[in-house]
């Protein structure tokens, strides 16, 4: 159990949700990361999922969305990528954690006699291992944010609730903040904002024992004084406490709105902690951007999971970033690879301007990606192989350039003649879904000269894997010879990490994903040499008419 007396320098903020899922508390989360950041306050985030799976690795995509990769391996919630986009933190496994690896945690603790023949219970056992893992971030950060995925009333949710209403009592009430994101829906027929399930979603979080601080009224319009007024008495929160969360154009945008709001202040205030005013020109630039572009370039993103766009959530952002760096807007048209395989690629591709294909796993609309590659190789369109899109770039060269008809990854073809994509030798033989997956950041050496060591700026890497199968080494000499370009290698060139076709404008597949560590204050160079390519591809015809928009959400109190 915790020691109620030892000093705990950081400050904990803990997020919870109401009345619906999906209202945005990772984003809310990260845009209040961003604006502690922007005072010159240290913070990290974490994400507490209350699902029983250990982690979303083996969770279908329709279900959770992507799955985020860390620097060290972990496979985490979709939030954390929200998290280290909106804010300079670097999130490791401690960031996210599960029922399952909680109850996974006190099973071996039981099972080698830890609790000494105690019977092991809810309270404390399970609320002890809970804030065992929150406290581990109590280091040398000023602020965390902790987000309690679900909403209220969940069954699974009740311990990391009951946890977090002990941690005030443990840590104080100074060092403990509770902000609640509930909806308020709008009624047409009666022309105007409801703030019932408002109050019952709050109701419902103090039965649990928790009062909340700060209550995000998240509603598609603006929310009045009266109605905030109403919020305060019903809710018991200051009225300065109650804060409007309007629908944005831009997720970017939210920072700026939150401060309008004076959110930071009153966070500050009830934490009782100093700071100058932040410092929010990055953002104002960033949305200015996004808002009045030069250029417009429509990319095509083929892949299997394109009914839920959460599935490429971090591809589809750092694809805006590219946009933001060329000050580009970057329309996103999702393509499923079965219907490609039913109607060809040219009636779809022929209506963008450059083609991504993503990572994936499983046989299902793999040859619908194939033939996507050949059209952008064939019609010289630039294209980017993310993991399986680099897989299959090399597949495809190898049928159609190389002579190795029927040429394929063991994945989907297991009797394949030519197994250009296969395991490597060590991988074999092992049963557990993600033991022979490559997880996490590893290093990697660029060719000089090539398209890659132009767009990086140097030779030495290092990016985040999650991938099973590699390019055959036995085979990688053909595709080669074929025009087929290695130009990234595992330092020891032992594995592919980077091709690139020859005589093509732009045709990079790479086994990582760089969409991991892309953030619009810091665009991957990747993304940001594939949309210039294609604007370069496209000429004059990219340019946008001049417009002025104005930013909404512009900073007051004497932000800089």
């Amino acid at each position: 159990m915790p020691d109620k007396k030892k000093h705990v320098k950081t400050k904990f903020i803990f997020v919870t949700g109401g009345v619906v899922s999906s209202l945005g508390k990772g984003i809310a989360g990260a845009s209040l990361a961003a604006l502690l950041e922007a005072r010159g306050l240290s913070i990290t985030i974490q994400k507490l999922d209350p699902y029983i799976n250990v982690d979303p690795g083996t969770m279908s995509p329709f279900q959770h969305g992507e799955v985020f990769v860390t620097d060290d391996g972990a496979e985490t919630d979709l939030d954390l990528g929200h998290y280290e986009r909106f804010t300079t933190a670097k999130l490791t496994k401690k960031n996210n954690f599960t029922t399952g690896q909680v109850y996974d945690t006190i099973i071996k603790k039981e099972r080698r006699g830890d609790y000494l023949g105690g019977t092991v219970q809810v309270v404390p056992h399970v609320t002890d291992e809970i804030k065992s893992k929150i406290l581990v971030l109590s280091n040398d950060i000023d602020v965390a944010i902790i987000e309690i995925g679900g909403t209220v009333g969940d069954i699974e949710s009740l311990p990391f609730l009951e946890a977090i209403r002990q941690l005030r009592f443990d840590l104080g009430k100074e060092n403990v903040l509770y902000i609640h994101l509930t909806l308020l829906p709008y009624i047409p027929t009666a022309h105007e904002l409801k703030t019932k399930p408002t109050q019952h979603s709050v109701n419902k979080l103090r039965e649990i024992g928790i009062q909340p601080d700060i209550i995000l009224c998240r509603s598609d319009r603006d929310i009045d004084a009266d109605l905030k007024a109403k919020i305060s008495l019903f809710c018991n929160v200051d009225r300065d406490a109650v804060i409007s969360a309007r629908d944005v154009e831009t997720v970017y945008e939210v920072p700026l709105v939150l401060r309008e709001e004076g959110l930071d202040d009153k966070v500050l205030s009830l934490l009782n902690i100093w700071t100058g005013a932040p410092k929010l020109t990055k953002w104002i630039n960033i949305v200015k951007k996004i808002k009045n572009p030069k250029h417009l370039v429509k990319i095509g993103i083929v892949g299997k999971y394109v009914n839920l766009q959460d599935s490429y959530k971090s591809l589809h952002e750092a694809l805006i970033h590219g946009g933001i760096a060329n000050n580009t807007k970057v329309e996103l048209t999702y393509i499923d690879s079965e219907d490609i395989e039913k109607k060809g690629a040219a009636s779809f591709l022929k209506k963008v301007d450059g083609l991504l294909v993503p990572g994936g796993f499983g046989s299902r609309g793999v040859e619908g990606k194939i033939s996507a590659i050949k059209y952008a190789r064939e019609k010289k369109m630039p294209y980017f192989g993310i993991c399986l899109g680099m897989q299959l770039a090399v597949v495809e060269v190898a049928r159609n350039l190389a002579s190795m008809k029927g040429a394929n990854s063991i994945e989907f073809a297991p009797e394949t003649k030519y197994p250009v994509i296969d395991f490597m030798e060590d991988q074999r033989g092992i049963e557990t879904k993600g033991g022979t997956m490559r997880l996490g950041a590893y290093p990697c050496t660029l060719s000089k000269g090539s398209k890659a060591h132009k767009s990086y700026g140097t030779l030495e890497i290092s990016e985040r894997h999650r991938h099973r199968f590699e390019v055959n080494n036995v085979l990688r000499d053909k595709v080669e010879k074929a025009g087929l370009e290695l130009s990234g290698l595992s330092p020891n060139g032992e594995l592919v990490e980077i091709v690139e076709l020859k005589g093509h404008p732009w045709f990079i597949g790479c086994q990582f994903h760089p969409e991991f560590k892309s953030s619009p204050a810091n665009p991957h160079p990747l993304f940001v040499d594939f949309v210039k390519a294609i604007l370069k591809s496209k000429g004059p015809s990219s340019k946008l008419p001049v417009k002025k928009a104005a930013v909404k959400g512009k900073p007051k109190r004497g932000s800089k």
